[in-house]
């Protein structure tokens, strides 16, 4: 099943976002209301990309998909889970869900490589299915070259008011964030900044 939509130069992107200059945003248009109609959920709206987790769960049940199934319950799971965390329990945005997503892959990826290390090769495969199934929910994420090139601009960016080296790490990476959001780990975003600040 293609859950990607338009594509932005050669990246795909999901179909409830939409690309914006360098930032990834939410995009509640009518054509993707009109494919992913609001459901509701105890008499509140869900979001459209809830929506479609959902969906996809059901269609996922229908069609005897375990692995799709077992992936998409887990983190609607962790998505409740994240809505009851406050005092109050509310509904996520669609950027709320997607950091939600995030996090679960990144679960995923580090689990995969850690019972690869261990010799558990079946765990470790199992782990990355899931990841890839969680990756159709994600936008593509950033090539390196693509990351450079960002994180080269802000240092020179930081470098022009009078931040440069290690010290301008905090500015730069509030230069780099906004643009790479949803496209880029942070930890991978914070060592290519250390590694330009550093001489490159």
């Amino acid at each position: 099943m293609d859950n990607h939509g338009p594509t932005t130069g050669d990246r795909q992107l999901p179909l409830w976002t939409t690309h914006s200059g360098s930032r990834l945003h939410s995009a509640h248009t009518s054509e993707i209301k009109a494919r992913f109609p609001q459901h509701t959920c105890d008499n509140r709206p869900m979001t459209t990309l809830k929506s479609k987790l959902h969906e996809d769960l059901n269609a996922a049940i229908r069609g005897r998909d375990e692995l799709r199934s077992s992936t998409l319950r887990l983190t609607l799971a962790a998505i409740t889970k994240e809505e009851v965390a406050g005092k109050e329990k509310r509904e996520l945005s669609d950027d709320e869900v997607l950091k939600v997503i995030t996090k679960e892959a990144k679960k995923r990826r580090e689990a995969a490589d850690a019972f690869a290390q261990g010799g558990r090769t079946e765990s470790a495969e199992r782990e990355k299915a899931e990841g890839e199934v969680l990756a159709e929910y994600l936008p593509k994420q950033l090539s390196d070259e693509e990351l450079t090139r960002i994180v080269v601009q802000a240092v020179e960016e930081a470098k022009a008011a009078g931040a440069e080296g290690p010290r301008a790490m905090g500015q730069v990476m509030k230069i780099v964030n906004p643009k790479v959001a949803g496209l880029a780990e942070g930890g991978r975003v914070a060592a290519v900044v250390k590694q330009q600040l550093a001489g490159g």
